[in-house]
């Protein structure tokens, strides 16, 4: 209403570039997540040095179509990088 009274254009809401971004409501992937958020708390909000984190929680969203299957390069992890967390366990 009050864009009409001061002759401002109406928002228009436009859909983000890759689609929507599910909410996780079955908690699939929230294990991940918690040790992605960890992670950021523990290095000041320094998400370079959480990226086998990162990695792990899209590859959990992708493995439960939380979100579009997309090849990790076009996502920023390029082939040639540093173990994930898994890998590191095994």
């Amino acid at each position: 209403m009050t864009s009409q009274i001061y002759n401002q254009k109406k928002f228009i809401p436009t859909a983000p570039e890759k689609g929507s971004f599910p909410l996780d409501h079955e908690s699939l992937c929230k294990k991940h997540f918690l040790i992605y958020a960890s992670c950021l708390r523990r290095n000041d909000n320094d998400n370079s040095k959480c990226r086998a984190e990162a990695k792990e929680y899209l590859g959990c969203r992708m493995e439960n179509n939380l979100m579009e299957k997309t090849e990790w390069a076009k996502l920023g992890f390029p082939e040639k990088e540093q173990p994930t967390v898994k890998e590191q366990q095994q």
